[in-house]
């Protein structure tokens, strides 16, 4: 069994994942966000945290016996990978999964909306450094850039790093499929880049 803490549970991305983890797994885990004391769980299974990136005594906590660590947030996005880079080097968990966004390589055709790449979308700044971050730490990361996110079609294609994106949506649940299945292939994804789109047909 695995231990999977989620940084950023309350969100999007870490809900949804968390609930296919919960079907498809029987591993443990740890939901960390500012408001996880109010999230109902199954205790059998689940631990909430209630804690500030920015508080390296939570952190040190909450990363205690973990496996493989989910990043799904928004905000100080340098400042709290770096912080969270510290802890799992000192702690000695090794496995990332880092949700970035599409568009910090610039890697949005003309045909799909340019305009969302970072040379036109300075918000994006802030995805990227954290990604350059977590690309340049010892840790066994996978890096993923979801499209836009929405409830349509289940159906997602994988680019890597450089390739352009397909499409510019793409389904929360294709997003948490496929970080479920990184999170149960040990070697799948180790120090990958990837973006996640639904295909314009």
């Amino acid at each position: 069994m695995k231990n999977i803490l989620i940084i950023g549970a309350t969100g999007t991305i870490g809900q949804a994942t968390r609930h296919l983890l919960l079907t498809k797994t029987n591993y443990h885990l740890t939901l960390f966000a500012r408001t996880a004391n109010q999230l109902i769980i199954n205790h059998d299974r689940e631990t909430s945290i209630s804690g500030d990136l920015n508080h390296k005594k939570e952190l040190l906590k909450a990363m205690q016996k973990q496996d493989i660590v989910l990043v799904a947030l928004s905000g100080d996005l340098p400042k709290y990978v770096q912080n969270i880079i510290n802890i799992m080097q000192e702690m000695k968990v090794s496995r990332i999964i880092f949700i970035a966004s599409m568009g910090i390589y610039n890697e949005i055709p003309d045909n799909i909306g340019a305009s969302g790449n970072l040379k036109q979308n300075p918000y994006l700044k802030k995805y990227r450094q954290a990604a350059d971050l977590i690309e340049s730490s010892s840790l066994d990361y996978t890096i993923i850039r979801p499209g836009w996110f929405d409830q349509g079609t289940e159906t997602y294609e994988i680019t890597t790093k450089g390739e352009a994106f397909g499409g510019h949506d793409i389904a929360i649940n294709s997003i948490a499929d496929f970080i479920v299945k990184l999170i149960i292939h040990d070697a799948f994804g180790i120090k990958q880049n990837y973006g996640i789109n639904r295909p314009n047909f």
